[in-house]
């Protein structure tokens, strides 16, 4: 059984998950061998896919759940934590 792991992470308070901010999210997350996905209130979305991310609308200081599966699943959410922690408008 493959392993998972979830994390709950808030956006800085001055940004907001747009273009680039989502790109640096995505590009984390694709590194990684493991299906990742992150929840903005009651929206999911793949977070390899920058379409999906960019489509949840998260916006400074919302609450980003997110939730991976495989055998990189805890690396990737330690990554993906550490990248929103430093995303900087």
């Amino acid at each position: 059984m493959p392993a998972s792991s979830e994390s709950i992470v808030r956006l800085p308070a001055g940004v907001d998950l747009h273009a680039r901010p989502a790109a640096r999210f995505v590009r984390t997350a694709i590194a990684f061998n493991a299906t990742v996905e992150v929840f903005a209130a009651e929206r999911r979305a793949d977070a390899k896919s920058l379409l999906a991310v960019l489509a949840l609308g998260a916006r400074r200081g919302t609450a980003l759940r997110l939730s991976a599966e495989g055998p990189d699943a805890d690396l990737a959410l330690a990554a993906l934590v550490a990248c929103v922690a430093g995303l900087v408008e």
